[in-house]
């Protein structure tokens, strides 16, 4: 294969066909891969009546033209579902080394519908496509599954899903390489509805460049970049990602107890140093990744794992309001195991706290209680006691006890870790994103706060509408391609489109590439005005709103989100009421799917 290997498999569960259908290669042309193929097929297979957790609902993993292709980063795949905790467009991407091995069978696409009368999973490998019998892993846990399916990262590679996404717990991930996740929204509650509990490949075929002179070079081109960054060549892989958890504190950016304030005193003790100074045991890659960011560490009590990540150390430590790197780490490992999406179990567990301090939820949880983490993990993977309302989300929990407003999610998925009090484009991303509150669909992060490519003013708003729009194009042909984002910090999209050209033998520039970012984006906007969304969606909560931050530096700030939307919907060619205008559709070639419904 040069790129695309040119073939979807579609398997429906229920009826149990196996079919192996033509890729449109118009259609890769236009949205290539990942998760903007994902949106395209999703769009015709998932319409507005269909449930998220019911068997019409379709599971699409997809990989992109780049996966496999040796240059760096190319691990990583995308699923694409309708979600059900947010009931929006939901793509989900995760690295390792499942995607690569995925798309050395010979596929592009899986697309999973319909539901199994048992539990199944599937095995894809040189010899065929089976599905077979899994009432035997029902039950099991993550690292019990993977284990007992055989896990070899550079042979046979497993995906499946914990206890949570059995039980069809609304946060619940899809896990792969038994400690990567494809984690938000919701897609292991969906695989689990499907009665699937895991999807084993094996693959031969190679994704072999069509100029491989070319290739070559921009491998090494690209590999002198990457050592070039300190972020990418020292920062990462000597801290991994919680790097940021002192920087993010020091400007006042980091939620803490539940968003209540936006500094945590205790976050040097949850930083990316002290875990490196007192639990990393080995750096850890993804398949064909120089960065080395995954951190392999060892608790007090002799546990190991992968992470914590940034973001999973500050959901379980500063949203909580606890300090202890032992807990928030095993807490960590439990999520991996049980199969949950870390920052949505951290931020409802923060949520549920505020809502028992506040006398909303019964019993006496409160920030700070290290000793309670794990067990409320657990419960809200099997739905026991209290973590049945876990389970839901914060949203629903917060809801249900007549508090909307205490849950710190928009579209009612759960905020990352950073406070947009303190940083105004990132309120705006969060408002605007997709698939709902997400820092990885144009993090503002690199302008707003690490100088990347140059420092903004990190309180300002005139003018963020269009950086914003420019970095969710990016990352969503970056997530199309698909690459790791951390590459896109120290690699230009120039490299990246002379790198598509190089492998696939089509003709791509830089240009082209944002173009396509964008037909991405608005065709996730027009999948969730069909489900029936509209601008009254893109808000923030209103704690972020309302109550300007106490104290800090960025004390007296709230987010002035109003004006920046309006400048949002303005440059990207949508009307006041961020519907996107026919002549926008018409740039876009995406004018004949709406005169189509």
């Amino acid at each position: 294969m040069q790129g695309w290997a040119g073939k979807i498999l579609d398997i429906n569960l229920t009826s149990g066909s196996i079919e192996t259908l033509p890729l449109d290669m118009e259609m890769a042309r236009l949205f290539l891969g990942g998760r903007g193929l994902g949106a395209r097929l999703l769009w015709d297979l998932v319409g507005p009546e269909v449930h998220p957790l019911s068997p019409e609902n379709a599971l699409i993993f997809t990989t992109g033209p780049i996966t496999a292709s040796a240059s760096q980063t190319s691990n990583r795949f995308n699923v694409s579902t309708k979600s059900p905790l947010t009931d929006t467009i939901l793509h989900a991407n995760s690295g390792g080394w499942w995607g690569m091995q995925f798309k050395r069978t010979g596929y592009d696409v899986l697309i999973v519908r319909g539901k199994a009368a048992a539990p199944v999973l599937i095995e894809i490998t040189a010899d065929g496509v089976v599905i077979k019998d899994a009432a035997d892993l029902w039950g099991k846990t993550v690292f019990e599954t993977t284990e007992a399916l055989g896990q070899s990262r550079n042979k046979r590679n497993v995906l499946c899903i914990g206890p949570a996404g059995e039980n069809q717990v609304r946060i619940a991930a899809i896990m792969n390489d038994k400690e990567r996740a494809l984690a938000r929204g919701g897609a292991g509650a969906v695989m689990g509805s499907k009665n699937l509990k895991a999807i084993v490949v094996e693959g031969k075929e190679k994704n072999q460049p069509a100029d491989q002179d070319q290739f070559k070079f921009l491998l090494y081109e690209t590999g002198k970049l990457l050592k070039a960054s300190p972020l990418t060549s020292q920062a990462l892989p000597e801290f991994g990602t919680a790097v940021v958890m002192n920087v993010v504190n020091e400007i006042g950016a980091l939620p803490t107890r539940n968003f209540q304030q936006s500094q945590f005193e205790s976050a040097d003790k949850i930083s990316g140093e002290e875990i490196t100074d007192s639990i990393l045991v080995k750096n850890q890659a993804c398949w064909a990744c120089p960065i080395t960011c995954t951190r392999i560490t060892k608790t007090k009590s002799g546990k190991e794992g992968e992470g914590p990540e940034f973001e999973s150390a500050w959901a379980f430590g500063a949203q909580c309001g606890v300090d202890d790197l032992d807990v928030i780490t095993e807490a960590n490992y439990l999520c991996n195991d049980m199969g949950l999406d870390t920052i949505s179990m951290g931020n409802t567990i923060g949520c549920a706290m505020e809502l028992s301090e506040k006398g909303l939820l019964p019993g006496d949880l409160g920030f700070g209680q290290a000793d309670k983490l794990l067990d409320l993990i657990h419960a809200t993977a099997y739905r026991q006691g209290i973590g049945d309302e876990l389970a839901e989300g914060s949203y629903r929990m917060a809801a249900k006890h007549n508090a909307p407003e205490l849950s710190m999610s928009v579209k009612k998925l759960e905020m990352p870790a950073y406070d947009p009090r303190g940083m105004q484009g990132q309120g705006l991303v969060f408002a605007t994103g997709n698939r709902g509150a997400c820092h990885e669909t144009g993090n503002m992060l690199g302008p707003e706060v690490l100088a990347l490519p140059r420092l903004i003013d990190r309180f300002a708003t005139q003018g963020k509408a269009g950086i914003v729009s420019v970095h969710q194009n990016s990352a969503a042909v970056i997530d199309s391609l698909v690459y790791c984002k951390f590459a896109n910090m120290a690699v230009a999209e120039e490299f990246f489109a002379r790198t598509l050209t190089a492998v696939t033998g089509v003709p791509f520039t830089a240009d082209d590439l944002m173009v396509i970012g964008e037909r991405v984006w608005t065709l996730e906007r027009l999948y969730n005005l069909r489900e029936g969304f509209t601008k009254e969606d893109d808000t923030l909560p209103s704690r972020l709103l309302n109550e300007p931050v106490a104290a800090g530096p960025s004390e007296g700030f709230t987010v002035k989100l109003a004006p920046m939307l309006q400048e949002y919907y303005a440059f990207r060619g949508w009307d006041k009421n961020g519907v996107p205008k026919p002549e926008k559709l018409k740039e876009l070639g995406l004018d004949s799917l709406i005169s189509n419904q």
